[in-house]
């Protein structure tokens, strides 16, 4: 058998809908896309930004760089901490990868080995399974919970770690703040309850933080690197959401702590950025401007923000007419995450409903079982308005005449 047994994990189940979309497309209909966050797809990147990608190249900065990233790039990662959130960052503290999907690669395989456990909660990232089955670890599943907003249940949280005979192969818990798919921005209590609980057990905490700048509806944000002195750490983050430059592919592994276990991961990483040689080199030329043009990217930021919560906030309106839903309201990113009353609409999995809708009305959102929630659906709430009230309208129509 030439494959491995590992290659089985490499696998995306929000992309499997694309078959069907591809289908309907080829025979010439149009289908309404609200099932992938490309954020630049609708908010072109920044001029600022294409300039400097440009100018990079024009310069022939075009060769292999450092391993860890240019030095101007995490020079600006370190002033972008120490001015949003007062911390104080080393080079040695910051790997520059590929995207946060090259970072978790580099964290799970230097974390974890076979049977290794990562806390995950769902709903969860989708690329977060793949990778820590791939380095062959194992996800320890819990929820968020649902009925106080997607927050987590730390009481919960410290139950299972206490009842966990094996706690030992538990290397980590991950969180999402702010939450793809949910929207949920966690609030800076439940962050501190959950670093104190990783610190009672022994346990690193990684957080995926990459969309840290989009936050609305009264929302703050608190980096888990404001809290976690003392507990082994690392945070993900990059350039694909907040500075609106999804292909770039530029994302960041920052480790702040100077304990034992924060030296090796550093360390580590590092090692692993060698194996790979480097990163596209005129990106990081261009996201290290981005980050340090704080004047052009505040007035960025600032339009895209107001305008994802205008969109937002007009489809949970359309949304609520919907008897056969149920929804949270987001705080942060730019997804929706309904729950579907199955049972009235006649479907036994989430995955019927969206087919079914995408078939009969060609509008596409995503299972909700794909990001390990049952009975959802994610609706990335990009798309113009316009666009926005034709789907949604599309599907309250739909679910309407299913239940009849």
């Amino acid at each position: 058998m030439v494959l491995s047994k590992r290659s089985k994990y490499a696998f995306n189940p929000i992309d499997e809908d694309n078959e069907l979309a591809a289908k309907i497309m080829k025979s010439g209909k149009k289908v309404m896309q609200l099932n992938r966050g490309d954020i630049a797809i609708y908010f072109p990147t920044p001029k600022y930004i294409k300039d400097a990608y440009i100018e990079a190249i024009r310069e022939n900065k075009m060769g292999y760089t450092q391993s860890r990233g240019i030095p101007e790039l995490i020079d600006a990662v370190i002033e972008r901490y120490k001015r949003m959130f007062r911390i104080g960052l080393s080079e040695e503290d910051i790997v520059i990868t590929e995207g946060v999907s090259e970072a978790l690669y580099f964290l799970n395989a230097s974390m974890l080995n076979p049977g290794n456990h990562a806390v995950v909660f769902k709903p969860y990232y989708t690329q977060y399974i793949p990778n820590i089955e791939l380095s062959e670890g194992k996800a320890y599943h819990l929820d968020y919970d649902e009925k106080r907003g997607w927050d987590i249940d730390t009481d919960e949280l410290d139950r299972h770690m206490k009842k966990m005979k094996e706690r030992r192969g538990i290397k980590y818990i991950m969180i999402t703040n702010p939450n793809n798919p949910t929207g949920t921005v966690l609030g800076r209590r439940t962050l501190e309850e959950v670093v104190e609980l990783a610190k009672n057990h022994g346990l690193a905490l990684v957080s995926d933080e990459i969309y840290d700048e989009i936050v609305f509806n009264g929302a703050k944000f608190t980096s888990v690197s404001q809290l976690a002195k003392g507990v082994p750490h690392v945070i993900l983050n990059g350039a694909s959401k907040n500075l609106d430059a999804t292909g770039f592919r530029i994302g960041y592994m920052i480790v702040p702590g100077e304990d034992k276990e924060s030296m090796e991961l550093k360390r580590k990483f590092e090692d692993f950025a060698t194996v790979r040689v480097s990163v596209n080199a005129p990106a990081q030329y261009a996201v290290a401007e981005a980050i340090r043009n704080v004047k052009e990217h505040k007035r960025a930021i600032g339009y895209m923000v107001g305008e994802i919560e205008n969109r937002v906030n007009y489809a949970m309106k359309l949304l609520g007419e919907n008897p056969y839903l149920t929804t949270v309201k987001p705080h942060g990113a730019y997804y929706i995450f309904p729950r579907i009353d199955l049972k009235s609409l006649n479907y036994k999995k989430d995955k019927e409903f969206v087919d079914d809708l995408l078939e009969k009305t060609l509008v596409q959102f995503t299972r909700g079982s794909g990001f390990g929630a049952q009975s959802h659906f994610r609706i990335v709430a990009l798309p113009e308005k316009k666009v926005l009230g034709e789907a949604i309208n599309r599907m309250n129509d739909f679910c309407r005449k299913r239940a009849r």
